[in-house]
């Protein structure tokens, strides 16, 4: 039985970082506008839905992803956008066949943005 790892890259959606104050203090939070990134909501979640695309064996790196993450949508706003829009749409993240072995990710430098809000959190 084979295991799938992968990543996804939550600011490649039309997301910002923010410190807000929540019921403990200060909380680092990813803030994802719903419908600028056409996010289905459901009974009981918001969802993301993906799509993964095989990469050509040829041109995987050595111990790279093996598929790639992309957002998919359903077939009326598929055929609203454009070839281009679709073509331009952010790579989110990769999948790789699991080996036991992981490998540190740097910790990104992206700037955060303060901002006073209650949370529950």
């Amino acid at each position: 039985m084979s295991r799938i790892t992968g990543k996804i890259n939550l600011m490649n959606l039309h997301a910002i970082r923010k410190m807000i104050t929540g019921a403990a203090g200060p909380v680092e939070c990813i803030v994802i506008p719903i419908q600028k990134n056409k996010l289905f909501v459901g009974e009981k979640g918001v969802y993301l839905d993906l799509i993964a695309f095989e990469i050509d064996p040829a041109k995987r790196k050595e111990k790279g992803d093996s598929h790639l993450l992309k957002q998919s949508f359903s077939k009326e706003v598929r055929e609203a956008m454009s070839e281009q829009e679709l073509k331009d749409l952010p790579i989110l993240g990769g999948l790789q066949v699991w080996d036991g072995q992981a490998e540190a990710e740097p910790v990104s430098t992206m700037a955060v943005q303060d901002e006073t809000s209650d949370l529950p959190f």
